[in-house]
């Protein structure tokens, strides 16, 4: 049964493959009630996204994905319900897309040592007016033939462990949690199972939910997520993080309304969560 929710999708804004409108159209067309576009740090396509939703019975939740880093991992934070108008919130999206550029640079500059040339032109023409990243230096690399795959150009080149690969700017997980709550928002950690012994520091933090359900996870992984939601008082959320290339597509992953409606209360009824950075 293909859920009414998800709360982790990527449009054109950051790496996603379809326009914020074209991700609106196609969760009404598979019946969807309620979306988060949770770009990777940018909130570029949610204007988009509320004007293509306006007259329908379609609720898209202002969101976005905020990339932090602890040693060797990535770490994820979700915003949702943010004021995507604050200016000091975009400012430091602002200047992590800046990094962004900066990365993917340099990331070039390691693969021509590897005898894998890439065009700029090529790599910022993939990512079209999106946030430039991996993904799109992934697609130039399949492009020119240097790998069959995106999975296989992270895998052999630009994964954490690849000899392309770059840091990222330096953002700390509770940074990113305080920068959500700065812009009015819900801080959500997004596929925790990786990172979950930082749950406790980031409650401390502000975090208030956790991604319960997600693409590839079993039911017992479920379970065991929703059981430390329960322990820490969060909200558990639920999306299927859809890019535009997986196999699985928008609502996707099982996510019941229960939990939209538990973040929407919280939301609504907790100024104190809108503390200043």
């Amino acid at each position: 049964m293909r859920s009414k929710v998800d709360l982790h999708l990527h449009s054109t804004a950051s790496d996603g493959k379809f326009s914020p409108a074209e991700l609106v159209k196609m969760a009404l067309e598979r019946g969807l009630e309620v979306i988060s576009i949770t770009d990777h740090d940018t909130t570029d396509g949610i204007e988009e996204a509320l004007e293509a939703a306006k007259g329908t019975n379609l609720e898209v939740i202002p969101g976005v994905e905020i990339s932090a880093d602890i040693p060797r991992k990535e770490v994820h934070l979700l915003g949702y319900y943010i004021d995507h108008r604050d200016g000091t919130f975009e400012e430091v999206l602002r200047l992590i897309r800046r990094y962004r550029v900066k990365r993917a640079l340099a990331m070039l500059e390691k693969l021509a040592s590897l005898g894998i040339r890439l065009k700029w032109d090529m790599v910022m023409e993939i990512a079209g007016r999106g946030s430039v990243g991996r993904p799109h230096i992934a697609q130039a690399m399949v492009k020119e033939g240097y790998v069959s795959s995106m999975e296989e150009a992270f895998l052999l080149y630009i994964g954490r462990d690849g000899p392309a690969y770059v840091e990222r700017y330096k953002l700390a997980p509770s940074e990113a949690v305080r920068l959500i709550k700065g812009a009015k928002g819900l801080a959500v950690l997004a596929h925790p199972s990786k990172v979950i012994e930082l749950l406790p520091s980031l409650v401390k933090a502000g975090l208030v939910g956790i991604e319960a359900r997600y693409n590839d996870y079993p039911e017992e992984e479920v379970e065991y997520l929703a059981g430390l939601a329960r322990k820490y008082n969060l909200v558990p959320t639920g999306g299927s993080d859809f890019h535009g290339h997986e196999r699985s597509g928008i609502g996707s992953v099982w996510v019941p309304m229960e939990w939209v409606k538990r973040l929407r209360d919280l939301a609504t009824s907790s100024p104190h969560l809108q503390a200043p950075l």
